[in-house]
């Protein structure tokens, strides 16, 4: 790239950055008159959605009493993690404080829900505590069920070849020790994603994608022999995309096996295990990145407000997809990870969630019905290599929905993709969580 061409495309990027900024800011709370209530609102969760929400709440609504449970004290900007895990952040990139995001006259307690009768409008706490609510936001996440992956642990994270980026901060840094020597040594290489339901269903791609090309930028991809086991019989779950990352994968030799979904590990012979409609197979490893099944916190789950009928097995709340609020308890709504709709377990997918559940929240207080619908948003900044990305946005029908349309070209490989991820994201984020996005 010249150096005309540079800042011909650093200026568009931060004219972009700028557009993108003024987009979410615009979805900002209107400085209308607020609503005068005493409801009681309970939100069990203070990650992006439970975060943001509250930060729009109280913009919204005088003399409510708003009560926001969470037990971990660190706030994750959990998008970051793919970076930490390829050595391009620190592990504190990602980390700042729960009450640094959360505004003046709420309750907060630091623990966890540990009850929620719906029939009473009660939650329990951790300690003991008995809340009664008006209105309940259920936004505490999700469980990533590393205990179902017989012989592993997190105790491995690092050692023995093993990654396991989602699990925190710590061992997204921990990841890229073992990945590292993976880059320098060679060997086979395999990247996994599990059957169920999972957050940001691109990050296991950004792994493998990112950790071949720092080999190859290394000079040691001769050394190296990267499978990447899809849970399913595609790549990713919008067709057009998925195609486009089968393209990507055959020009650089990593080689995907289909319905292959991780079952057990064996650390000392370096060996995993998977279920595959024709039963069991073993394949080797000297680099393995975990990615486990990922399910509804107890609390949602042993609660009554999971779907019944689908997911069985995992426990997403029983929502309207449209609305986010729960079919049975109108009271009730499911916001961010924990909620059981097609799509929408990013943090992208959270910044157009909170609006609609803020709408129709703000609607039943005030007698009447909302008018917001959520489509399914999703983004997913698709790194392929370091330096560049796919924008990849889409809804509930699997259509590209690209927020720069002539300018980013969504299955295109470009580095100013790269750096909406790498800038520009986090600032649209933390935007996102003061409400203002």
């Amino acid at each position: 790239m010249t150096s005309s061409e540079f800042l011909t495309s650093r200026r568009m990027f931060l004219g972009l950055a700028g557009t993108a900024l003024a987009a979410v800011t615009a979805n900002a709370p209107a400085r209308a008159a607020r609503t005068k209530t005493s409801a009681r609102v309970v939100i069990i969760g203070a990650g992006a959605a439970g975060t943001a929400l509250v930060n729009r709440l109280v913009q919204r609504l005088d003399g409510a009493q708003i009560t926001v449970l969470d037990a971990r004290k660190e706030h994750l900007y959990q998008p970051g993690l793919s970076l930490v895990a390829a050595g391009l952040k620190p592990a504190s990139y990602t980390v700042s404080q729960t009450t640094d995001w959360l505004p003046q006259g709420i309750t907060y307690f630091n623990e966890a829900a540990a009850g929620i009768d719906p029939l009473t409008q009660k939650v329990t706490t951790s300690s003991g505590k008995s809340i009664y609510y008006d209105f309940l936001v259920a936004a505490p996440g999700l469980v990533l069920d590393h205990d179902a992956i017989e012989g592993f642990s997190l105790d491995l994270v690092g050692t023995n070849g093993i990654g396991a980026l989602y699990a925190g901060p710590e061992y997204a840094a921990k990841t890229w020790v073992a990945a590292s020597r993976y880059t320098e040594e060679g060997g086979v290489g395999l990247f996994t994603r599990p059957g169920t339901e999972m957050k940001c269903a691109g990050a296991p791609l950004k792994h493998a994608f990112l950790i071949d090309d720092i080999a190859r930028t290394a000079g040691n991809a001769g050394k190296t022999e990267i499978i990447y086991a899809a849970n399913n019989d595609s790549l990713f779950g919008v067709p057009i995309v998925s195609e486009k990352v089968r393209m990507l994968f055959g020009d650089r030799g990593i080689k995907p096996v289909y319905s292959h979904v991780i079952k057990s590990i064996d650390p000392g012979a370096r060996r995993a295990t998977f279920s595959t409609p024709e039963g069991e197979t073993e394949l080797d490893y000297d680099y393995l990145h975990v990615i486990p099944p990922q399910r509804a916190p107890d609390v949602i789950r042993q609660s009554g407000l999971s779907w019944a009928d689908k997911w069985t097995d995992q426990g997403w709340v029983e929502v309207d997809k449209q609305t986010l609020r729960h079919l049975r308890y109108p009271e009730i709504f499911g916001l961010g990870d924990v909620a059981g709709v097609p799509k929408g377990k990013t943090a992208a997918s959270v910044k157009w969630q909170v609006p609609v559940v803020e709408d129709h929240l703000v609607a039943a207080i005030e007698g009447r019905e909302g008018t917001a619908a959520y489509n399914g948003y999703t983004s997913c900044p698709l790194i392929t290599r370091v330096g560049r990305a796919m924008l990849v946005e889409f809804d509930y029908q699997n259509n590209l929905t690209p927020s720069f349309p002539g300018v980013i070209a969504p299955l295109e490989e470009l580095w100013i993709s790269w750096l909406m991820k790498e800038v520009a994201l986090k600032a649209t984020y933390n935007a996102m969580l003061r409400g203002k996005a």
